[in-house]
Parts: C-alpha cells; structure tokens; sequence
C-alpha cells in the first residue's frame, strides 16, 4: 500500500511541476545556426528582384478580416478553417494568412493604376494560418511572393513569373525542379466545366468535405487528399476539354514560351489550387524527393475588381521559405561560413577596458572586423578565444599601453609581436592583413 502511495505522488509531482515556457504549436525560433539560410534566401530574391524590375511592399501583419474574405473565398479553407481572428472594437481582424490580396488592396489604396503599367512588385515576411503542424506546414510560416499587376493579360507575364521562381530555387542549388502546370479557363468556360465536374462527382461515394464543396466550390474537389477521392480524380473531366478560343489560345502561348527557354514542365489536368482569385494559368513548383509545393501561382485577373476596384490582369506567385530551406538541407546545399574576424582585441586591466570600446569604434570605421571577449579578465582567457575564432592578429592593450597610448600587435601563427603607437596603429594592421 505504502508503495503505491508513493508511485501516485510521484506520478502528481511530474505532472505538476511547472515546464519552461516554450515557442506555441505550430510556429518556430530561427536559430543563429539556421540565419546562413535566411541570409542566403534573402540576398537571391533581392538579386533576382533587382534584375526583373520588381520593387519591394510590405504590408502590415495584421489586416481586415474581409479582405481575404471576398478575395480568397469565403468557402476556401484558408477562409473557413485557418485565419487567425482579431478583435478592435467593431473591427474584425486577422493575421495575414497570404499575400497576394494584401499586395492588391495596397495597389488599390494607393493608386497604383496611375502608375506606369504593369506594376512589378514583391514581398517577403511572415503569414499565419491554423494549419495542422507536420512537415512544410506551420502556423507561422514565412513566403516571397512576385507580382505582375496591369498591362493586359499577356501570357508573357505568365511566363516571367514562372521563370522568376524558378531561377530563385535553381540560385539555391535546389534541382530536378518539377514545374507542373495547368489552366482553370475564365468566366465564360468555367461555368460549363464546373457543371460537368458535378454531374461526374454527383455519382461518386464522396469524402463529406467534398460532398460540402460539390454544392459550393466543386473545383476544390480536385484538391482533395482523400485516398478515396484521389481515385476518383483521375477519370474526372478536365477542364482543357471546356475551355473558350481566347482560355485556350493564351495557355498555348504561356506553353510556348517555357518551351523557347527550355524550361522543364509538364501538364497537371486536375491542378486548379485553392483560392478563387485565380483564373486561366496557375501552376507549382516542385522539389526531388519533397512532397509540398515550393511554390505555387497563376493569374488573378479578377480579384481588383472582386476588392472593389476596375478589372485588372495580374499574375503572382508565392514561394513557401521554410519548405525552400528543408530542401536545401535535405540536398546540403552548401552555404559560404560566416566570415571570422582576421583581428582579436585583447584587454588586460580596468583603465585599458575603459578605453577598448572607443578604440573598436576606430577599427569599425575604419573597415577592420574584429573579434572581443570584454567580458573576460584573464590574458589567456582573451587568448584562447582568439585562437578558437582563428584570428590571424591580436591586439593586446594593457595599462602600460593605455598611458604610452601604444598597443601590441601579435601575429598568433608565429607568436611575433610589436608595440605601435596609437596614431599609426590602423595603418599597421592594414599592411600586416594584406
């Protein structure tokens, strides 16, 4: 009896004692050793969006709750299941959970038609979803995003943002890229196709998801990851069979011009992705051995109007950056190291560590990247956090250096050293580094 006592309390004990905090379900730190990726990513869309003619928005996290409501769909699920509600006063909000609609109602509030056409913007940042954790899927999760705004609907813009996201996931070493690709047609085919898509599925034993989507949104079914309803997809009708001359004619041109570049696609009958905005192409991009898309697009001609603006062709993409740096590790892409610094400064008493910062802004501004340990005390303490560093020089700079206004240089690969005066000791370490 007495041991079982014992057990339960210890059983109560463990599960009351308090845990550390930790990061909510679903959403991440970016830790120092993972910032060389981030780096990386962010100096090739700033490359990519330099040569392109893009130039960068930002729009805030938070938006209102009818933005994406009327311009993502209000039976989508990232509408349904996965935003993030706010409340202020009234007002409902919502963390951003895309951002092609932000990028709209910016162009929009801002004037953006006045400008010249088509306007070429991009964007980077956090978006938020309640999504169910597993891998490439969080809850805060990070996207770039290309977007082509005015100037007719033009399949080479199509085309350009296609090869825009391509060339960013090739600059990371990402291969065997997989762009699948497909049209949804425009409001004059769509009707006859959805229609046709409905007498198909009105037979079939359905998921009950699906069973919802056939009376509200019944292109979504082609979504769906059911096994079930994944067998059944493939004798569904496809929508290349429905569309209009003008639907059919510009899907051939985008077609064509990936074939004039030599870019690698092929032809996804039943992709249609899952927000209402899109019409004619839409696409994704795909990596060797990942099962999400690394990024996904197409045209959204309508959604200017839909936000309460004139219709306006458009196309976008948007590229999932923490899905991007999962592949990257999984091929080990090799990133450049950080690169160390080649000088250590090295106190030695209280009167020259008053004076040390001082002395590193000198280095600073003069170009010079060093590495400190200010905290440390010991002489070889400092030492050894040069030579764990791989310093090529230390500067040790003591009490009897701080009233001669000198410092020693020492060369740590052969233990040599000299006493510089502070007015030329800059122009010592220069000529030593090179």
């Amino acid at each position: 009896m007495f041991k079982k006592k014992t057990t339960i309390k210890k059983v109560i004990t463990r599960k009351t004692k308090k845990k550390g905090y930790q990061s909510v379900k679903g959403m991440h730190d970016v830790l120092p050793k993972d910032q060389l990726y981030w780096s990386k990513i962010r100096s090739e869309i700033s490359n990519l969006a330099e040569y392109y003619n893009f130039n960068r928005i930002d729009t805030p996290i938070v938006e209102q709750a009818e933005l994406f409501e009327k311009g993502v769909g209000e039976t989508t699920d990232i509408v349904e299941k996965q935003m993030f509600t706010l409340r202020s006063g009234r007002d409902k909000l919502v963390l951003r959970p895309e951002g092609t609609a932000a990028v709209v109602r910016a162009f929009l509030e801002h004037g953006f038609s006045h400008l010249p056409q088509p306007v070429k913007l991009y964007y980077i940042g956090p978006m938020f979803r309640k999504e169910r954790p597993q891998e490439g899927r969080f809850r805060q999760f990070h996207q770039a995003g290309f977007e082509i705004i005015g100037d007719g609907n033009d399949p080479i813009y199509d085309t350009q943002i296609i090869l825009t996201s391509y060339r960013f996931l090739e600059s990371l070493k990402i291969k065997n890229l997989d762009v699948q690709i497909n049209t949804i047609g425009c409001k004059s085919c769509r009707p006859d196709y959805r229609r046709r898509l409905v007498d198909y599925y009105r037979k079939k034993d359905i998921c009950k998801n699906c069973q919802r989507r056939l009376k509200t949104n019944p292109l979504r079914i082609l979504d769906c990851k059911e096994e079930k309803c994944q067998e059944f997809k493939k004798n569904a009708p496809i929508i290349l069979d429905y569309l209009c001359v003008v639907c059919k004619s510009q899907f051939e041109s985008v077609l064509e011009y990936l074939e004039e570049l030599d870019l690698p696609y092929s032809l996804n009958n039943h992709l249609v992705r899952g927000l209402d905005y899109y019409n004619q192409t839409v696409f994704e991009i795909f990596a060797e051995d990942f099962k999400g898309a690394l990024a996904s697009g197409g045209r959204y001609d309508y959604l200017t109007k839909m936000l309460g603006g004139k219709d306006t062709p458009a196309v976008g993409v948007a590229i999932g950056l923490e899905r991007v740096i999962m592949v990257m590790k999984k091929n080990k892409v090799k990133l450049p190291a950080k690169q160390k610094p080649k000088v250590f400064f090295i106190h030695v008493g209280s009167l020259a560590k008053k004076k040390s910062l001082s002395l590193i802004e000198e280095l600073k501004k003069s170009g010079i990247k060093i590495g400190e340990a200010l905290g440390k005390g010991s002489l070889q303490a400092q030492l050894r956090q040069a030579d764990k560093g791989e310093a090529l020089l230390a500067l040790i700079f003591g009490q009897k250096e701080a009233f001669e206004k000198s410092i020693i240089i020492r060369d740590l690969a052969t233990g040599s050293q000299e006493s510089v005066l502070l007015d030329k000791f800059i122009k010592e370490i220069k000529k030593k580094l090179k």
